[in-house]
């Protein structure tokens, strides 16, 4: 029997969200890659909390595997209430105590190290590189494709691999669905996360200091029609909420002149076909909201905004959020971390999602609000940037912005 584990040991990245409720795309690639390779495979899907509860259970099924897959990487560590990542100690023992299966290791963690604050990442420790055979800093599901493909010769595969396109990752993302089944939220509370695009406009010019999205260098678009087949294949499993949470910044989504202008001017009608198609082959779906919004991008493009956010809001569910990287208010700061905004712009930002978004809908929530980030530990923090901080939310109290 072909048999592969995959351990989710959560993941949190500045476009990606993957700690319970939400389902990051890494496991449900990898089992399509795998699917797509061997479509009468076994494949069996423990989340970190799963294998806590029973290290002995996992332990034993895994030993049974051709292969165990660790996905873990929180490159923006944060407070979670569903579930706790996967640690840096836990990743070496369960390794070492898997003795016949090869063992891969993949996600945030392999490519970045385990995040601190500020941007700040902890390296792997040479010991537990050890208890891995492979150690994936390319794309986790590409290269699982190939180690299957080459019949798990490890020497043959090249571990940095990274997509060029969105063609392959279709066929996985659409196969690799079902493993939805096997979350331990499925049928409760489960969001599962939909990828629209990878890499940060800005890239050209840097992007943000503290932020891994322009280490993928250009930016690389996901056609309509490839979201589209995969949520279809995710609704028709039972799956009723998503977010579109997989990318730097939905505004930005098919944008013009992307990878010549750093802030790219936005699409009004691919995300128009977006949400609308969303809405015709989910039309009973539960939540459907977003995350990622460059607040440079609305002060830039009113006007194309301000269109984008009443699509949203037509064909959202309300209580949704649009969180803002404002990261700080301190124009010293702002400038030596070359952040997208400074404070009155980003007050623009604000101020035009209040005015389509700030309604209630059908369920007493407002529609679309901001949600506003803010960094710690960045370049040229003083006691002053908090000072800063602090008016410039009191400034928004006093403005009666939401």
């Amino acid at each position: 029997m072909n048999r592969f584990v995959i351990v989710d040991g959560y993941t949190d990245e500045p476009a990606g969200l993957g700690v319970p409720p939400y389902l990051d795309v890494y496991a449900r690639y990898v089992a399509g890659a795998i699917w797509h390779c061997l479509p009468s495979a076994q494949v069996i899907y423990f989340t970190v909390d799963e294998v806590r509860k029973d290290v002995k259970k996992f332990l034993r099924i895994a030993e049974g595997a051709k292969l165990v897959i660790f996905i873990a990487g929180v490159a923006v560590p944060g407070k979670y209430l569903g579930g706790t990542p996967i640690t840096l100690d836990e990743l070496e023992l369960w390794a070492k105590l898997l003795e016949r299966p090869l063992k891969v290791l993949g996600g945030p963690v392999a490519r970045f190290g385990m995040g601190l604050e500020g941007g700040k990442v902890a390296s792997l420790p040479t010991e537990l590189k050890s208890y891995f055979d492979l150690i994936v800093k390319g794309d986790i599901e590409l290269v699982i494709h190939d180690l299957i493909k080459e019949k798990f010769s490890l020497e043959k595969v090249n571990p940095f691999r990274l997509r060029e396109s969105y063609e392959l990752i279709d066929e996985f993302a659409a196969k690799g669905a079902k493993i939805v089944l096997d979350h331990p939220n499925y049928g409760f509370n489960l969001i599962v996360e939909i990828e629209t695009f990878r890499g940060c406009p800005r890239y050209i010019k840097g992007g943000c200091s503290f932020c891994i999205e322009p280490l993928y260098g250009r930016v690389i678009f996901r056609s309509v029609k490839g979201i589209l087949r995969e949520i279809k294949a995710l609704y028709d499993l039972g799956i009723r909420n998503f977010r579109l949470g997989r990318q730097p910044d939905i505004y930005s989504y098919m944008a013009k002149d992307t990878g010549r202008e750093e802030f790219p001017k936005p699409n009004v009608k691919a995300i128009k076909e977006l949400f609308e198609g969303i809405r015709n082959i989910a039309p009973n779906l539960k939540v459907l909201h977003i995350d990622n919004v460059n607040p440079g991008t609305l002060a830039r493009y009113r006007e194309e905004s301000r269109e984008i956010s009443k699509i949203i809001v037509k064909y959202h569910t309300p209580g949704d959020v649009a969180a803002l990287g404002v990261e700080s208010a301190d124009p010293k700061v702002i400038k030596l971390n070359n952040l997208k905004v400074y404070p009155e712009e980003a007050i623009e930002a604000i101020k035009l999602l209040n005015e389509v978004g700030k309604l209630r809908g059908y369920n007493g929530l407002p529609e679309l609000l901001p949600g506003l980030n803010f960094v710690y530990g960045l370049i040229g923090e003083s006691k002053k940037t908090y000072e800063l901080n602090y008016e410039f939310l009191r400034e928004l109290l006093e403005r009666g912005l939401l």
